[in-house]
C-alpha cells in the first residue's frame, strides 16, 4: 500500500500553498496548522509533511513554533523541512517535535555536513530533499536552479546510507495536473532500494493509483486535499481498506 502523506506548508504561521514553488502565488488555506494537522490525524493519516516557506526562503528555521503546536496536540509523525542549514537548525527543529528532518539546500551546499547528520542520527531519521526542474536539482526553496543532475545526486548520497528521498517536479507543484509518472519510474529503475516520496501535481485519485502501481512507497497531497480534488473520506475508506 502507498503511504499517503499530507503537505502543510506555513507562511508567517499560516498553511499555505505555493504554485510551482512561486512565492508571488500562494492561497491561504487555515490560519490554524494545527487544527488542519488534527484533521488529517482523525481521518487515519499517521504521517505529515511539515514545511517551513519562511525558512527556506531565510536560510534557517522560523515556524518552529508551529511544528511544536502540532508535536505536542497530535501523535502524527513529522517530517520536518525548509531552511535547515545548521547544526543549531537541525537541533531545533529535533527539539521542537520533528520525527524527521529533510534536507535539500544543504545536502547541495555542504555535502560534509549533510553526510554527518546521516551518520549522527541514522538514516530513519534524516530524507534526502531532491528537488527538481527538467531533473536538474533546484535549491533554496526552489529560488535558485543549478546543473546538479538528479539521479546521479541522489546515487551519491545512496552510497552514505541515504533511503528516504523526497523528489518533486517544481513544474507540476500544485498545479493539479498530474504527476510526474515517467520521472519516478526512472528513479525507482536506476536507484533500486530507494524509498522515494513522490510529491507534485497529484490531482486526483488515478494519480495516486498510477504511483502505487509503480511501485512508489510513498507520495505527499497537497492542494488535491485542500481543494477536494482527493476528499478526507477517501482518504479514511483507503486507510481502513488496505
Amino acid at each position: 500500500m502507498i503511504q499517503l502523506i499530507p503537505a502543510i506548508d506555513i507562511i508567517e504561521g499560516r498553511c499555505v500553498r505555493l504554485s510551482q514553488g512561486d512565492y508571488t502565488r500562494q492561497q491561504v488555506y487555515s490560519a490554524n496548522p494545527l487544527e488542519v494537522a488534527k484533521v488529517f490525524e482523525d481521518n487515519g493519516l499517521t504521517r505529515l509533511h511539515l514545511v517551513d516557506l519562511d525558512g527556506a526562503k531565510a536560510s534557517h528555521v522560523v515556524n518552529y513554533k508551529t511544528l511544536e503546536q502540532i508535536a505536542g496536540h497530535t501523535r502524527l509523525i513529522i517530517d520536518f523541512g525548509g531552511g535547515v542549514k545548521s547544526d543549531e537548525d537541525l537541533h531545533v527543529a529535533f527539539e521542537s517535535g520533528a520525527h524527521l528532518v529533510t534536507g535539500g539546500s544543504i545536502a547541495v551546499r555542504d555535502r560534509d555536513r549533510f553526510v554527518g547528520w546521516i551518520e549522527r542520527y541514522g538514516k530513519e531519521r534524516i530524507i534526502l530533499g531532491a528537488d527538481v526542474r527538467d531533473e536538474k536539482i533546484s535549491t533554496g526553496g526552489w529560488l535558485d536552479d543549478s546543473d546538479i543532475e538528479l539521479i546521479p545526486f541522489v546515487r551519491d548520497y545512496m552510497q552514505t546510507g541515504i533511503e528516504q528521498v523526497i523528489t518533486t517536479d517544481i513544474a507540476r507543484d500544485g498545479m493539479l495536473q498530474g504527476c510526474s509518472v515517467e520521472l519516478y519510474r526512472k528513479m525507482l529503475a536506476e536507484l533500486p532500494g530507494i524509498y522515494l516520496i513522490a510529491s507534485g501535481g497529484v490531482g486526483s485519485w488515478s494519480d495516486i493509483e498510477a504511483l502505487q502501481s509503480l511501485g512508489v512507497p510513498a507520495v505527499i497531497l497537497g492542494r488535491a486535499i485542500y481543494e477536494g480534488r482527493i476528499s478526507l473520506d477517501e482518504i479514511a475508506r483507503f486507510i481502513i481498506n488496505n
